[in-house]
């Protein structure tokens, strides 16, 4: 294996996380309004003021060039460096990937992250249709081996890798029922959720048949939504002690993507197996952890319920050609060996490609802190994280608490105390009042003009 040249020189820690709610995407909230509300959540939970940030980095897949300008002007005219990222459904990730290479290599020492997706409503298409689409060649490997069918290509994709699995392992269509009701079941305790029904097994069974073994609640929804984070140095956090107990250390990572098993005739490679496998053994080295043996909560890309159990596998978290099994013993939710999106994942909380990495990033945050007390997982000390983008690319981010410590159980009136909201943003999805917007915008190169029409929209949607 080559050597990981990116790996960051210094300790890197999420300081703060926001989000918005994951809503259907009916066009009655502007990408301008997403971002918005999920940097200003962020930066009020970091407790810092936009001035304080060095450098900006805009997720999304779904907007004109220089997009995020537009969403990070509202919080000042700093003139600081901004970065627009598109990574398709890994856009998220590979933002906080981008920010943690910048301060752990010293050219930053606070970085805001946010990411925010307007979709249309439906599956995802292609915009620019007089040239060679990305997915070309995945496609054409698709026609050569399983074959396309009418409808879209991405549940034919992952569906045709959950087949291969149950031939080559022994999984059974019901298995990927199974998990798809778990993440529906886990998403009842996510305020930010997009849905959050309960399903019987029967009944995820007997939704419309979308691509076998892959039924209608099987597969993510498209949605609207934001998230943001703050990353920040040890020499930022050293100066604010008080805030150590909510900073949580990315203390592994690897952005990586596809090679050459790409196009080894496998559906199940044709989905990114092999570069899942690649950035856990790296991330998992650095962090100094097995996955299998120290992680107990993760979050992992469930954009199909297939995918879930293709990466389960990758991920060594289960053996190789044994995650039916893990699923079967009751291993992915409460009770069991780990519990796996406890946001309710993908399938049930959204998938807004630019947001994605992000929120499951703030989830995780929120656990290893000690804050999701409705859905909290006991003994939590090491945290797992996958975000998966077709075309390719993928991030896998292993978190620890900043003391090394297990979460602690804190009280939601006391994180309302300590991060002065006067709730827990964990378990309470609200807005946010002018005042706590003045605390976080630039005191200095505040534009009235581009904060006051966002901020009046915001506002009234609460």
């Amino acid at each position: 294996m080559a050597p990981h040249h990116n790996r960051p020189k210094a300790p890197v820690y999420v300081l703060g996380v926001g989000m918005t709610k994951f809503i259907k995407p009916r066009g009655k909230v502007d990408y301008t309004e997403l971002g918005f509300e999920a940097g200003v959540k962020a930066m009020l939970d970091a407790q810092i003021n936009y001035d304080e940030v060095d450098q900006g980095i805009a997720c999304y897949c779904y907007g004109d060039s220089t997009s995020g300008q537009r969403v990070f002007y509202q919080f000042g005219m700093t003139q600081i460096p901004l970065y627009n990222v598109n990574n398709n459904c890994s856009t998220g990730s590979t933002g906080l990937a981008m920010a943690r290479q910048f301060i752990g290599s010293g050219a930053a020492d606070c970085v805001l992250v946010v990411g925010f997706e307007k979709m249309m409503p439906g599956s995802l298409q292609s915009f620019f249709n007089d040239r060679e689409n990305p997915m070309g060649t995945t496609h054409k490997m698709m026609e050569d081996t399983t074959g396309i069918t009418k409808g879209p290509l991405a549940p034919q994709m992952f569906g045709n890798a959950g087949r291969e699995y149950m031939e080559k392992f022994g999984a059974k269509a019901e298995d990927f029922g199974e998990i798809a009701r778990i993440n529906h079941e886990h998403s009842v305790r996510n305020p930010y959720s997009q849905f959050q029904d309960v399903y019987t097994l029967d009944q995820i069974m007997s939704s419309t048949a979308i691509h076998a073994p892959l039924t209608k609640l099987q597969c993510c929804p498209t949605s609207d939504g934001g998230a943001a984070a703050v990353l920040v140095s040890q020499a930022f956090l050293d100066v604010r002690p008080h805030l150590r107990d909510q900073a949580v250390l990315i203390a592994g990572q690897c952005l990586a993507t596809d090679g050459p098993s790409l196009f080894s005739r496998s559906a199940i490679d044709l989905m990114g197996y092999d570069m899942t496998r690649r950035a856990v053994e790296v991330a998992s080295r650095e962090a100094g952890v097995s996955p299998r043996d120290d992680v107990q909560v993760v979050e992992l890309h469930d954009c199909f319920s297939a995918n879930e159990m293709v990466v389960l596998d990758a991920l060594g978290l289960a053996e190789r050609g044994k995650a039916h099994e893990l699923v079967r013993n009751g291993d992915i939710t409460y009770g069991g060996r780990y519990v796996v999106n406890p946001s309710g994942g993908l399938i049930s909380k959204g998938h807004p490609l630019g947001a994605t990495g992000i929120a499951q990033c703030a989830e995780l945050v929120w656990h290893l802190r000690g804050w999701a007390n409705n859905r909290a997982v006991p003994n939590t000390r090491v945290a797992l994280q996958h975000n998966l983008g077709l075309g390719g690319a993928v991030v896998v981010t292993i978190y620890r608490r900043a003391d090394g410590r297990e979460a602690p159980e804190v009280d939601s009136a006391e994180v309302g105390k300590v991060n002065r909201l006067g709730y827990n943003p964990a378990v309470e999805a609200k807005g946010f009042t002018s005042e706590q917007v003045k605390k976080v915008v630039s005191r200095t190169k505040s534009s009235e003009w581009a904060l006051q029409d966002t901020q009046k929209k915001v506002q009234s949607r609460f």
